[in-house]
C-alpha cells in the first residue's frame, strides 16, 4: 500500500514539470494532457524499477525506450510529431540532484582543497549524471532506429 501511495505521489509531481516544459516548447493545448500522462508514467515507472533493485541508469534507459515506443503509436493516432510528447515526458527524469552534487563537490574542492571524499563524490555523481543523460538520449533514439529503419533517408 505504501508503494502505491508513493507511485501516485510521484506521478502527480512528475506530471507538473512535464506540462510546464511542454508549454515552454509551445505544445498545442490539446496535447498537454498526453505530455502530463507521459511524464507521470515515465517517472513512476522508473521509480518502480528502482524500488525493485534496478540501477537508476538502466531504469532510465528502459523507461525512456518504453515511453518512446508508446508515443510512436500515440503520435500516429493524434497526427503529431513524436518529440512533442517524448521530450516533455522525459524532462522529469533529468538528473538534477546528481548534477547539483557534482557541482557542489567541485566548488568545495576549489575553495577548501582537494580531499579524497570530495574527489570521490564529484566523480561518482558526475559519472552518474552522464550515464543518466546518455540513457535518456539513447532511450529516445532506440524506438526511431527500430521502427523507422526502412524509411529512406531523403
Amino acid at each position: 500500500m505504501e508503494l502505491l501511495r508513493a507511485i501516485v505521489f510521484d506521478a502527480f509531481w512528475s506530471a507538473i514539470p512535464a506540462v510546464g516544459f511542454a508549454m515552454i516548447f509551445a505544445v498545442p493545448p490539446r496535447m498537454l494532457k498526453y505530455c502530463a500522462i507521459g511524464g507521470a508514467f515515465a517517472h513512476s515507472f522508473r521509480m518502480l524499477q528502482i524500488h525493485f533493485g534496478m540501477p537508476i541508469e538502466w531504469a532510465t534507459f528502459i523507461t525512456t525506450t518504453f515511453v518512446g515506443l508508446i508515443f510512436v503509436y500515440v503520435s500516429r493516432r493524434l497526427l503529431a510529431p513524436r518529440p512533442v510528447f517524448t521530450v516533455a515526458s522525459i524532462i522529469p527524469m533529468i538528473p538534477g540532484k546528481f548534477a547539483f552534487n557534482t557541482i557542489i563537490a567541485v566548488l568545495s574542492m576549489n575553495s577548501g582543497g582537494v580531499t579524497e571524499q570530495l574527489l570521490q563524490s564529484s566523480i561518482e555523481n558526475g559519472l552518474k549524471t552522464l550515464f543518466i543523460l546518455f540513457a535518456l538520449c539513447f532511450g529516445l533514439a532506440v524506438p526511431s532506429l527500430f521502427i523507422y529503419r526502412n524509411r529512406p533517408i531523403v
